[in-house]
């Protein structure tokens, strides 16, 4: 089975990551795409609860066919590594191709990630596109840009006019109902 693995932190999840899914499941040799929301980001960076996160994920790919939610990162436990989570997958799925879906934006920050090197013979990279990122290996910039970080900052500001054509209403339910990002009241 060949199997996309489009691992983030999705905080929130927005279009451009349900937009993603939806077109490597067009135009790439895929059976499914697996979304795994990192447990703990390796760079320190401060998330919503993973509870939090995972539900919104279930909430934002619902409608998609052939699109899991998995929390494999939750049960290995500590900072997620993909290189650890790829390993993990790799031993409990032995009939798994798998790939990697990353966005163009990823591939600056790739001297950081651990065993990228490693990763990249695991799980050779599906590199998507996105308005506003020049990368060399990227396809052409089919998915919009839109940053979790932006959508963040409109809803702690409460302006919910500017996130509610970039981020799944059902995502936005569930960040108004538990108050999240500085969702005012």
């Amino acid at each position: 089975m060949n199997v996309a693995v489009f691992g983030g932190s999705f905080n929130p999840p927005h279009v451009a990551h349900v937009l993603a899914c939806a077109l490597v499941l067009a135009v790439e040799d895929v059976d499914r795409v697996l979304v795994v929301p990192a447990f703990q980001h390796p760079f320190a960076k401060a998330l919503a609860p993973y509870e939090d996160r995972v539900a919104m994920c279930l909430a934002a790919f619902a409608d998609l066919p052939r699109v899991d939610v998995s929390r494999v990162e939750e049960q290995l436990g500590g900072e997620s590594r993909t290189l650890r989570t790829l390993e993990h997958l790799a031993a409990g799925h032995p009939d798994w191709r798998m790939r990697l879906v990353v966005g163009a934006d990823i591939l600056a920050e790739a001297p950081k990630w651990f065993g990228f090197e490693a990763i990249t013979k695991m799980a050779p990279l599906i590199v998507l596109g996105r308005a506003g990122v020049e990368a060399a290996g990227a396809g052409p910039a089919l998915l919009p840009e839109v940053s979790s970080t932006k959508v963040r900052d409109a809803i702690a500001r409460g302006a919910w006019g500017e996130v509610e054509s970039l981020v799944p209403r059902r995502v936005l339910a569930h960040v108004r109902s538990k108050r999240l990002y500085g969702a005012p009241a």
